[in-house]
């Protein structure tokens, strides 16, 4: 394992729950099995706080409201990153830049997992890291100049244990469907849904929550289908429901990369996406995954009934997502990957 001199992280999450956060929590996890010590800022009340608290020492605020107390509690901030004087200062989103130090030396750098609406906040920042081209084509079409790297994602070092299916009420011999995510527009579930309606014998099960959960469970009632579809909600093991399925699938109309395409390879089962941004840059049609058009139910709908009912493709893709993983999407590069990064932001040779 590679030597770097990196020693020292402050990290800037102030998202929620989702993709990212799920990944921010095991980048940091790598970070402190390579002996890095960090500091984090978060804001309160985050369900996922004590899977973090024992990597080190969390501040808690609301740092980007424009309110007096905010502001007060902003500029604090920044001066105990300065006075902790890491190695390096990441950003999860881009507006968490504005809380970059304008003192020290650190290397700053902003992650990336979507698309900015605009560069306003990036005057103060060393490196955009994109973990899909996509990313980095977007900012440079908005205008940045400055230094950019791609740097990916990595899935769950677990190994899920398939739950049973009677856990929600499903057959044990019927072909299960299996999605997970935020009921958003982007995320296509209705597509998923139709795909469903359009096979007389696939089941679905949809983890996730979100503002269109109304709609979505009335569309499915609509279709017909509401005695296929199983909505849990988020749970805490999705995995476990991902193992228990036949196909796993990501209908989104937008995806820059898609932390549940390398987590559906991951679990091991045979998946269905469209061609969002992501899933074209990761995946090849056919040998780890097949890939369906953006919106075309009837196609996703064949492709599911395809890898539902046919072994031998199945096993195919689900060996070259295990190959797609190892030479894309590894703990070890994606974590080299960084602490290098840093290194050469601080102008130290290897």
């Amino acid at each position: 394992m590679a030597e770097f001199a990196t020693r020292k992280i402050f990290h800037i999450m102030l998202g929620t729950e989702g993709g990212t956060e799920k990944f921010f929590l095991r980048l940091t996890k790598a970070f402190a099995e390579r002996g890095i010590e960090q500091q984090f800022a978060i804001r309160p009340k985050q369900n996922w706080r004590d899977q973090l608290a024992p990597l080190g020492i969390i501040h808690e605020g609301y740092f980007l409201r424009h309110t007096p107390s905010a502001l007060f509690h902003a500029a604090r901030l920044r001066n105990q990153i300065y006075l902790w004087n890491p190695d390096a200062v990441i950003a999860w989103r881009a507006p968490s830049t504005r809380l970059f130090p304008t003192r020290g030396t650190p290397a700053r750098i902003v992650r990336l997992g979507d698309y900015p609406h605009h560069l306003r906040h990036f005057k103060n920042l060393d490196c955009i890291v994109g973990i899909a081209p996509n990313i980095l084509t977007h900012c440079r079409e908005l205008g940045w100049r400055g230094r950019e790297e791609i740097i990916s994602n990595f899935p769950p070092d677990t190994s899920a244990g398939a739950i049973q299916r009677s856990a929600l009420t499903t057959p044990a011999d019927v072909p299960l469907v299996c999605a997970t995510g935020r009921f958003f527009h982007t995320k296509g579930f209705d597509t998923l849904l139709r795909a469903i309606a359009s096979s007389s014998d696939l089941w679905l099960w949809l983890l996730g929550d979100g503002e269109e959960r109304a709609e979505l469970e009335n569309l499915a009632a609509e279709l017909g289908i509401s005695g296929r579809v199983r909505m849990p909600g988020w749970v805490p093991n999705a995995a476990d429901y991902v193992a228990a399925s036949d196909v796993f699938c990501v209908p989104s109309r937008q995806e820059p990369l898609g932390n549940v395409l390398l987590e559906g390879w991951h679990s091991e089962r045979p998946m269905v996406a469209t061609r969002a941004e992501g899933a074209n840059w990761a995946a090849t049609d056919r040998q780890d995954c097949l890939l369906v058009e953006i919106d075309d139910a009837e196609a996703m709908a064949r492709a599911l009934s395809e890898l539902a009912h046919t072994p031998d493709l199945a096993r195919t893709l689900v060996e070259g997502g295990r190959k797609t993983l190892a030479l894309k999407f590894s703990k070890q590069n994606v974590v080299d990957a960084y602490l290098s990064l840093i290194d050469d932001i601080q102008g130290i040779e290897k």
